[in-house]
Parts: C-alpha cells; structure tokens; sequence
C-alpha cells in the first residue's frame, strides 16, 4: 500500500483499513507461532503499512498538509 493510497482515504475508511489490517497481523503471528507461515515478509509489511497509516492519522489530526 502507497502513501498516496492512504492519503486518499477519508477518516472512515482509515480506521477500518487500520482495524483489518490489526487483525491481519494478529493472524499472522498466530500462523507464525504454529509454523504454519508460508511468507513470514508478510508480517513486516502489514506492520509497516499499520505505521503508515497511523501517521497520516497522526497528520491529519495535527492538521498537517499531505506531502
């Protein structure tokens, strides 16, 4: 997921995005636990992608501009 894909999104859509990827990541590490990982990157990626999005959050509420 690209910053500008996340920009483009509303508040809504941001707190849903957050909440599946959150899930996601659970499931991840729960596969993970049991050797049942196929991509283990898997997990880096959604954990990246959560940071992104928090930070435009995190912008958005400070009322920083999109850069």
């Amino acid at each position: 997921m690209k910053m500008s894909e996340i920009r483009a999104m509303d508040a809504k859509q941001l707190n849903e995005k957050l909440a599946e990827l959150k899930s996601e990541l659970f499931n991840l590490r729960f596969q993970h636990a049991i050797n049942q990982l196929d991509n283990p990157m898997r997990i880096v990626e959604v954990k990246k992608n959560i940071a992104r999005i928090l930070t435009v959050q995190s912008q958005q509420a400070n009322g920083q501009s999109a850069q």
